[in-house]
């Protein structure tokens, strides 16, 4: 398999110019001279599924990828952390490296070989990796300004790493004087986890303790199988100044924090969520009102996911009736479900809508918004329902030479159809027969108007009781 350097080589023409082979025997021999080779990569760095496994030689490196800004390394075959660090250690200007679908599970802490400055890296996407909480615990401790997070896809059911300790759990004692001095902040426990997590032997099953790491303001959890809440209060206490919180497609079936050993029963979903701006719950397993009324308790939040939901399934409203019962219990929100900003029309319109839809119910079933709306609305009269469609059947004049008579007709007929059924009447084939619409309101003023389009419904013609149609025959 290729090193990174080889990659780049075989990408970008790195390694000098090649001879080329001496046609012989050739009359005419045409030579297109070829490209010179780059003299540095470009600052952003694709080499995805490149069937990498290792970074080469080290100056090489560091020679070309100096001005390395962006770094693709996705779907490769990359395993050992030691030579993740070696590549990022030779590009001190990166500040975004994707290393999405390699395999670097590990069973023991990662450590790196040497000292690692990664100073400048902003965003890690490690989607699809597998890695443990143990090893990203180890990660976030060498990345002081990271800022983005990606761990989608690992298989997540609980976060073994957190700020707190776990009740009941003793504290795990140092073996030697060299895990005192290096574990001082560092503290292992050995209680298990709630639920049917089923424990591995790595060190990453046991709960850690760390610290908090103040940069990371945007991670991404997309498709873990994270259930309750306590586990998310864990996210919000390693990354206190999280600004977006990205959830979907985790199994999520309540924001009450449950069967969690940290945090204590007067928790609040949002107690560690201060500055959170967005977050996606997309096809959470919510599915009562009262979640949105606890996101609705989020201090910072004004960007909201929330699409299939199983509450969605079991509401019998059209989904502009529930947007609007969104909007009208979620005050901050300014942004739901990806639209554009919720504008003052639409949240009044929204508002008024929620107290008249509530206006009917028992009052143990309206929420605490419908008095908070109440007040700043007032107590609203329900909408008169207007029906605007046609008159089904009007009683319209029929006049055939020198006879009339008033019959019923049915304004949805076509045109077409009111010909066939006249034929019994007037005894005239449809397809010789001609019909002339006349309005009595300006039978003076315009006088008829042949009926000539077969497909053409009569209500179409404003029809009503007390018209006039003219049967004529085609000559």
């Amino acid at each position: 398999m290729p090193t990174l350097l080889e990659a780049l080589e075989e990408k970008y023409g790195f390694g000098g110019l090649t001879d080329c082979d001496s046609q012989k025997g050739e009359l005419v021999s045409i030579f297109v001279p070829k490209l010179p080779p780059r003299l540095s990569v470009p600052t952003l760095l694709v080499l995805n599924d490149c069937n990498i496994d290792s970074a080469g030689e080290e100056e090489q490196i560091k020679q070309k990828c100096k001005l390395v800004k962006e770094l693709d390394l996705a779907q490769n075959k990359l395993e050992n952390w030691n030579e993740v660090y070696t590549i990022l250690a030779h590009m001190p200007s990166v500040e975004f490296v994707n290393l999405s679908m390699n395999k670097l599970t590990v069973t023991a802490p990662i450590e790196p070989p040497m000292p690692v400055q990664m100073n400048s890296l902003r965003s890690l996407v490690l989607n699809n990796t597998k890695l443990d909480w143990y090893s990203v615990e180890q990660l976030l401790s060498l990345l002081p300004v990271l800022e983005e997070l990606h761990l989608s896809l690992n298989e997540y059911t609980h976060v073994l790493i957190d700020t707190q300790d776990v009740d009941g759990c003793e504290d795990v004692a140092a073996e030697d004087s060299h895990e005192e001095e290096e574990g001082e902040n560092s503290l292992d426990c050995n209680c298990q986890p709630a639920g049917n997590y089923k424990r591995s032997d790595s060190t990453s099953s046991m709960y850690k303790k760390t610290t908090a790491h103040e940069g990371v303001k945007k991670l991404h959890l997309t498709g873990n199988w994270l259930e309750d809440w306590c586990e998310i209060a864990r996210v919000g206490r390693i990354f206190p100044n999280l600004e977006a919180l990205v959830l979907a497609d985790c199994p999520i079936k309540s924001l009450i924090p449950n069967n969690c050993d940290i945090v204590n029963d007067k928790a609040t979903p949002h107690e560690y969520f201060k500055k959170l701006a967005l977050l996606n719950l997309a096809s959470a397993k919510l599915n009562t009102w009262d979640e949105i009324d606890r996101l609705a308790q989020f201090p910072s939040l004004t960007n909201l996911r929330t699409q299939n939901w199983p509450l969605w399934e079991k509401c019998d409203s059209t989904e502009h009736e529930r947007r609007q019962l969104l909007i009208g219990r979620l005050p901050n929100v300014q942004i739901l479900n990806g639209g554009g900003v919720i504008g003052v029309t639409e949240r009044e319109d929204a508002e008024r809508a929620f107290i008249r839809y509530y206006l009917d119910k028992p009052e143990s079933d309206r929420p605490e918004r419908y008095a908070e709306l109440v007040a700043k609305h007032g107590k609203l009269d329900p909408l008169v329902n207007i029906d605007l469609r046609p008159e089904k059947r009007v009683k319209v004049t029929f006049t055939y030479g020198d006879s009339s008579e008033e019959r019923p007709v049915d304004v949805y007929r076509t045109v077409f159809d009111l010909k066939h059924r006249l034929e019994r009447i007037v005894g005239i084939p449809a397809s010789k027969m001609r019909l002339y619409y006349v309005d009595q309101d300006y039978r003076d003023i315009q006088g008829p108007e042949e009926m000539k389009y077969p497909q053409k419904q009569l209500y179409r013609y404003n029809i009503r009781s007390g018209d006039e149609i003219i049967i004529d025959v085609k000559k």
